[in-house]
């Protein structure tokens, strides 16, 4: 079973979906410094997740379609967060806001035990990604994520990966090609 998709069938039947918008390439979903508590369900197309730190941006996290999305700092603590988001391309995503979400998880035992089991790999996905950041050499970060997420590698410029993997573009390039 996948759980993303059960999750989002769940909430589709109930029509709990507040709307669905569009944002064009390169256009923000959420800025550094605001307040987003709504959790996005992308139908189509790719975002990044980023900080600038020293006027470099700094990727943590991308989503794609069939994928939940969120600042999720700013969705549990309902404060402003430091995180971008950002379209690589058009995205089409459906929205639910935090209160009508937390209602549907609340209602029914099976969903607050999707959420939680989507959560939690999300809480092992960033720190197998700590690791290989903290860790291990270019290579063996490129091998790690690619094996861990080769849809990545279809949907993501390689800019961008390559930021993500804390490398040069060339570097991401020349690991490919070996």
């Amino acid at each position: 079973m996948n759980i993303i998709q059960e999750l989002y069938s769940r909430i589709d039947s109930q029509g709990l979906w507040n709307n669905q918008l569009v944002v064009n390439r390169n256009d923000f979903l959420k800025m550094s410094g605001s307040t987003d508590t709504n959790l996005y369900y992308i139908l189509s197309g790719s975002l990044k997740i980023y900080i600038i730190h020293k006027d470099e941006e700094h990727i943590i996290r991308f989503g794609y379609q069939d994928n939940f999305i969120a600042a999720l700092d700013s969705f549990i603590t309902e404060n402003p967060s430091d995180f971008n988001i950002q379209a690589i391309k058009k995205t089409e995503l459906k929205v639910i806001s935090k209160v009508r979400f937390l209602n549907f998880i609340e209602q029914d035992l099976e969903n607050r035990i999707l959420w939680d089991q989507i959560l939690g790999q999300l809480i092992v996905d960033q720190l197998e990604r700590e690791k290989d950041i903290l860790i291990n050499s270019p290579m063996n970060r490129f091998q790690r994520v690619f094996k861990r997420s080769p849809r990545l590698f279809q949907e993501i410029p390689n800019k961008h990966i390559a930021s993500y993997l804390r490398m040069t573009p060339e570097t991401l390039s020349r690991l490919k090609k070996s």
